[in-house]
């Protein structure tokens, strides 16, 4: 089965039509709560969805940890997380999970002197900063990766998320597959138990924590490092290859997921295959109830994913990543590949960041 996030929410709406008609008139703004990944997207979807709906977003950025236990307690229409849930989770919580939109997650540091993108790591050599064992710039193992640069002996100061976090689910998750003595340290998850550095709360917090911080790295969305001008570094991928954040190598990645045999849409895309590959590639996921209280609530909240990945990005602030499909008119179709076997193969909407 090709995943097809449109078509599913298409369905959703049509299944929650008649009960959202009911109470239309006297429709509240639609409640949410989780990743921070993906606030700056539905936020803009927000705007446009108040213009045509009359409807407003009340969403809480407080982090996947927050989403996935507000809507376990039912206090929100919808959770947001950017770590999936597991099908047996799922089923024994009644709910229901899928990918709304694809990132990557983006090491930025602060080191004087240099460029975005002017120094390169890999995941053994962050997994050993995070465990403070690396300690300084000019670290042998950091030199080696970037020959000919004249690296400080300025020490290093890991910035990690203090919050539950699904930003923290993939970053610890790419760690642990690159380092096996980070995997037994420290683990994979929302929330782990750090060997060093600051805790920030949120993709802000961490943004403005290693803005401030002589030495830092820390560990951002991709949209957080550019609205903050962050000096991102180029990291070595699956295949070997050193790649950078952008665009092309989120999509290079998205690619080659397969939502066909993820039972439950239970996919992590950390370390994707492929040469242009960005290797802390992730979706994030909206979480609803099956059997919901209020079914008109949920109408509206799918009502609203409906249209966010309906409409054409804005030029500017909102820049959608669907070169092909925009050419051909099918916005929010497909997500971009290397051929369309591979884009039908994916099945995703598409993938977005912030210009």
């Amino acid at each position: 089965m090709n995943f097809q996030p449109k078509n599913l929410l298409k369905g959703m709406v049509a299944a929650a039509a008649a009960v959202v008609m009911v109470g239309a008139a006297q429709a509240a703004d639609i409640s949410g709560a989780g990743a921070t990944f993906p606030y700056p997207i539905y936020a803009k979807w927000a705007e446009a969805y108040k213009a045509k709906a009359g409807v407003g977003l009340n969403y809480q950025s407080i982090g996947s940890g927050g989403g996935i236990k507000q809507i376990k307690a039912k206090t929100v229409t919808f959770g947001a997380s950017d770590m999936p849930l597991k099908p047996e989770e799922l089923k024994e919580a009644g709910l229901q999970q899928f990918p709304m939109i694809m990132g990557g997650v983006v090491p930025v540091v602060n080191v004087k002197g240099f460029a975005p993108g002017q120094i390169q790591l890999d995941g053994p050599t962050i997994a050993k900063i995070y465990l403070g064992t690396i300690a300084a710039w000019n670290d042998p193992a950091i030199k080696a990766l970037n020959p000919g640069l004249a690296l400080p002996s300025t020490s290093i100061v890991p910035v990690y998320r203090s919050d539950g976090s699904g930003t923290n689910f993939l970053w610890t998750t790419y760690l642990s597959k690159e380092d096996a003595e980070f995997q037994s340290k420290v683990g994979a998850n929302t929330s782990v138990q750090w060997a060093a550095g600051l805790g920030a709360k949120g993709n802000e917090g961490v943004a403005n924590m290693v803005k401030l911080t002589d030495g830092a790295i820390g560990y951002v969305e991709y949209a957080y490092a550019k609205q903050n001008s962050l000096t991102f570094t180029k990291l070595k991928n699956h295949d070997g290859k050193v790649v950078s954040p952008e665009i092309k190598s989120f999509q290079a990645a998205a690619a080659g997921a397969d939502w066909a045999n993820a039972p439950g849409f239970y996919l992590v895309l950390v370390d994707q295959p492929g040469a242009d590959s960005w290797p802390i590639t992730g979706a994030s996921f909206i979480l609803v109830y099956s059997q919901p209280q209020d079914a008109a609530a949920v109408g509206e909240a799918l009502k609203f994913f409906d249209l966010g990945v309906r409409q054409r990005p804005g030029r500017g602030r909102a820049a959608g990543l669907r070169p092909d499909a925009r050419r051909r008119g099918h916005p929010g179709r497909e997500v971009v590949g290397h051929d369309q076997d591979r884009r039908r193969q994916a099945g995703l909407v598409e993938v977005r960041v912030l210009g």
